[in-house]
């Protein structure tokens, strides 16, 4: 998996390319929780995102409470369909914001 940060303005992108499964969750976990360090409102960018494991929820949950603590946001965009339906098996899509 490979992130690419762009500063957007308001706010900071989060490209991810590639799978987000045990392995590579906890670089994006990093990756968020360095995006939040700079500004409170993030959007990672799940465009070339083809799978998510229950560890890469886990990334997006501390990344979702790490919002919430700093009085931000944290959106996702271009969610394909196989990962929202596995937002939507667990709940998930009524704690992240979709776009």
């Amino acid at each position: 998996m490979n992130i690419v940060t762009s500063d957007c303005g308001e706010y900071t992108r989060l490209m991810i390319d590639g799978r987000v499964d045990t392995v590579t969750s906890p670089q994006l976990q990093q990756a968020i929780l360095n995006a939040f360090q700079v500004k409170n409102e993030v959007v990672v960018d799940f465009l070339n995102v083809p799978i998510i494991s229950s560890a890469g929820l886990r990334a997006l949950l501390i990344g979702q409470k790490t919002a919430e603590s700093k009085g931000g946001s944290m959106r996702l965009a271009n969610v394909n369909e196989m990962v929202l339906e596995v937002f939507q098996m667990t709940g998930f899509h009524k704690i992240l914001t979709v776009e």
